[in-house]
């Protein structure tokens, strides 16, 4: 991997967990201490992270937390009409787990209407969009917290798909390609994920077409594990034939 490749990764993971160690960096991508910490601070001087002792911390993550607002906002409006897409698949009484991300929150503010629907979620921002309707039945994994996604991940949260059985979940990724499947920046959101699909009848992976082609740090497996892609019209012809070869079925929300 070049240094520059090295450093997108590094700035990759640091914005999904909030921070990393010098340490834990240096045995993930297999060079010195030394020079993860010249990565650091070259981020640090292009105004991404702050240095602290052993490692480095996102910054403005205080921020985002006291305000309760996910710092990814790119292609929100693709993002809005995946999720208007999304929810024609839900239907009154359904059992729905909902991944942390930007387009799943998206879908969250777009059920509020619907009736006795149980909502299973990791993300605590859409708890709190979710949490005042009588409607909906909100239950909450949980989890050790990251900061930068609101979300909860790891062992405990996996664990708690234990055993429950759900009509349809909603997954987010950061990364989709026909080689490596789904991946994603964070090695600990992988058992979560897992766990989710395991326990729903139906698997809808929501993800706008700037995720296509790209490959993200950890691999949760093929894209065989969804039933089906719900992404927007800015799919390019490549990637609209890559699908269809594979036979992997898609839809496109059309704004």
């Amino acid at each position: 991997m070049l240094a520059n490749q090295r450093r997108d990764k590094i700035l990759e993971l640091i914005r999904e967990d909030g921070h990393a160690k010098v340490f834990d960096l240096s045995h993930l991508f297999k060079v010195t201490e030394v020079t993860i910490r010249q990565d650091l601070d070259l981020l640090e001087k292009e105004g991404f992270i702050k240095r602290e002792h052993g490692g480095a911390v996102l910054i403005d993550m205080d921020a985002s937390v006291k305000t309760i607002t996910l710092q990814n906002k790119s292609h929100m409006e693709e993002k809005a009409t995946i999720a208007q897409k999304a929810i024609s698949y839900i239907e009154n009484g359904d059992t729905i787990i909902l991944d942390s991300g930007s387009t799943t929150t998206e879908i969250a503010k777009l059920i509020t209407g619907f009736q006795d629907l149980t909502v299973i979620t990791n993300a605590l921002n859409i708890a709190l969009i979710l949490g005042a309707h009588p409607n909906i039945n909100l239950v909450v994994t949980g989890g050790e917290f990251k900061a930068p996604t609101l979300s909860l991940t790891g062992q405990k949260a996996a664990d708690f798909f234990y055993n429950l059985h759900v009509d349809k979940l909603f997954l987010a990724t950061a990364g989709i390609t026909l080689k490596s499947g789904l991946t994603y920046p964070s090695i600990s959101d992988i058992c979560v994920k897992r766990a989710m699909i395991e326990s729903a009848n139906e698997v809808f992976l929501v993800a706008d077409s700037s995720k296509i082609g790209v490959n993200s740090f950890a691999s949760l497996g093929a894209l065989s594990l969804i039933n089906l892609l719900i992404t927007d019209e800015n799919l390019s012809k490549e990637s609209r034939k890559m699908l269809t070869d594979n036979e992997i079925a898609y839809i496109i929300a059309e704004s």
